[in-house]
């Protein structure tokens, strides 16, 4: 099979929003009357971002959900993504199962493929994803002094697997399955981005691990904060499995350092804490409220007395040295 039968064959689908898709040497895309375009690339890497057996239809969907995280992150709405592909060979089952995992998830959002490149070479993934955004979009720097910090669903079930499956850690066949999900099919948290504008003053999404992406939001808006140990802790939701007192490492290593969660860090004012309890039930995301803004620089993590707590946590660094 050839590149191009291969690309009609497993990626051509007929345009829905997009005036021109895949096919032509260009896509042409039409944003609404006052919308800014939001746009976003991220890289899968095999060997680096994914185990080679890993599930195809797995990969597929995590390689489009970490670009849509993005965009939840800027609170704004899915329009199209490109796809550059590499690949060793032509593995039609394989190609079957990505493209299925692929579509599935850009369909669940009205996000359509509209162009890309192909070749041969080691495995690896590049989506670009655009998105719109109406008004003020979510940044990294909206950030006050006062405002609360929260966390949406659970955040370190990613690490926790993913040192499972390394050996790092031996885990319970159903908790290794449990952790698992979270790390090959993250859920991309579009619905809450999009009810967040107008409420949060500032938001990331936590890819590489809660302190370094803290840390960019809090550099990013020139203020510092507080993180309270007690309210991280029960985010693992591994903590509840019957074997958890009895593995090694506790769960507020993971919940700050853990990468993959693809949740959504954000901050508030103390004035929206009723308006997010209504976007938590409107949108069936649990939203956590971890911590606070402070004037004096530096991420702080502190007991239920207030007391300093000492971690070693550090967030993911593709180019840091090995720990």
């Amino acid at each position: 099979m050839g590149e191009f039968d291969l690309i009609a064959r497993y990626f051509t689908r007929r345009p829905q929003r997009a005036l021109l898709g895949v096919g032509d040497d260009c896509a042409l895309l039409q944003p609404r009357p006052g919308t800014q375009l939001a746009i976003s690339c991220d890289m899968l890497v095999e060997g680096r971002h994914f185990f080679a057996n890993v599930d195809p239809e797995s990969l597929g969907h995590k390689a489009l959900a970490v670009n849509l995280s993005d965009l939840a992150a800027c609170g704004a709405r899915p329009l199209a993504f490109t796809l550059a592909l590499a690949l060793p060979e032509v593995d039609e089952a394989w190609l079957s199962a990505f493209s299925r995992g692929l579509f599935a998830l850009a369909d669940a959002h009205s996000c359509e493929l509209i162009g890309g490149d192909t070749t041969q070479g080691p495995l690896n993934i590049c989506i670009t994803v655009i998105g719109e955004t109406e008004g003020q979009p979510l940044l990294r720097s909206g950030a006050q002094v006062g405002d609360e910090i929260y966390v949406s669903g659970q955040l370190g079930d990613a690490h926790l697997a993913l040192q499972g499956l390394l050996g790092r850690i031996t885990l319970p066949a159903d908790l290794l399955d449990q952790t698992r999900q979270r790390l090959e099919r993250p859920d991309p948290r579009v619905a809450l981005g999009l009810a967040l504008r107008g409420l949060a003053s500032a938001a990331i999404d936590v890819s590489d691990g809660l302190v370094g992406d803290i840390g960019h939001l809090l550099k990013a808006s020139g203020v510092g904060a507080t993180l309270e140990a007690a309210a991280l802790s029960p985010l693992l939701g591994a903590g509840a499995h019957p074997a958890w007192p009895a593995l090694a490492q506790s769960a507020i290593d993971h919940v700050l350092a853990g990468g993959d969660d693809y949740e959504l860090a954000f901050t508030a004012p103390v004035s929206a804490r009723d308006a997010l309890t209504r976007v938590s039930g409107h949108t069936g995301v649990r939203l956590s409220r971890v911590g606070r803004i402070e004037a004096e620089p530096g991420l702080r993590l502190v007991d239920a007395q207030g007391q300093a707590v000492d971690h070693s946590a550090r967030s993911f660094d593709h180019f840091a040295p090995a720990p």
